[in-house]
């Protein structure tokens, strides 16, 4: 592990439950790249912690003198601070592509776990984050989080609709990006993720492709990444 590499991780109350969708893909990045580092659980309000990088939100990478926040810049920045690593997008093509899938994870999946996940992260966080999380997440959906949850059902059945593209795509493929995991299946893996290590109920059978497909991910990076 380099002593000069660190990355700042959502935790919960727990400091081993790491749930994140951007940290994930960070994680992913890193492991893809062959690169150690030393993950610092962070949270919510601790946002002096990271006020060094400029900013209040985590993933938060150090590497060396290099501070860089934000998934998808870190990312940019690994490939272009590690061009003899494998490659993380795959070529400019791919990278271009890469783009649509990180807009549709942002747009359509992760907005239809937000709606899922949101009252189960909030009985996970430590109690020092509730009150921000609480209000912050009722101000930004507009619903209370005790109504949110009152709508699981429905919003299950929303989020699985929006899983069918996806689910039909790893029917005939190990990966989104062909025999080999890149940065595209990195941002999916991690919206799942979040939603594997946070929600009060399975999201997905254990014979779904999308199961078969993320645990075909974590074997692919082995011991590196953290489950």
């Amino acid at each position: 592990m380099s002593a000069s590499r660190k990355l700042y991780d959502l935790a919960g109350a727990d400091p081993d439950l790491r749930f994140s969708p951007y940290c994930w893909r960070t994680k992913l990045a890193l492991a893809h790249k062959g690169l150690a580092a030393e993950t610092i659980p962070w949270r919510f309000t601790e946002k002096e912690e990271i006020a060094f990088s400029g900013q209040k939100l985590v993933p938060v990478l150090i590497d060396g003198e290099k501070v860089v926040s934000d998934s998808q810049a870190i990312a940019e920045y690994l490939e272009a601070a590690y061009p003899d690593a494998p490659s993380l997008f795959g070529g400019p093509q791919a990278k271009a592509l890469t783009q649509f899938i990180r807009r549709w994870t942002d747009g359509v999946l992760n907005l239809a776990l937000v709606h899922v996940l949101v009252p189960d992260i909030f009985n996970l966080i430590h109690p020092k984050d509730q009150a921000y999380f609480r209000e912050s997440r009722e101000a930004r959906l507009g619903i209370t989080l005790e109504a949110l949850a009152a709508q699981r059902s429905q919003h299950l059945a929303s989020l699985q609709a929006q899983l069918a593209p996806l689910r039909v795509t790893l029917k005939g493929q190990k990966f989104l990006a062909g025999d080999t995991p890149l940065y595209a299946d990195h941002i999916v893996f991690g919206g799942l993720q979040w939603g594997r290590k946070t929600s009060s109920t399975p999201l997905l059978e254990a014979d779904d492709p999308i199961s078969r497909w993320m645990e075909n991910v974590l074997l692919y990076y082995g011991d590196s990444i953290q489950r």
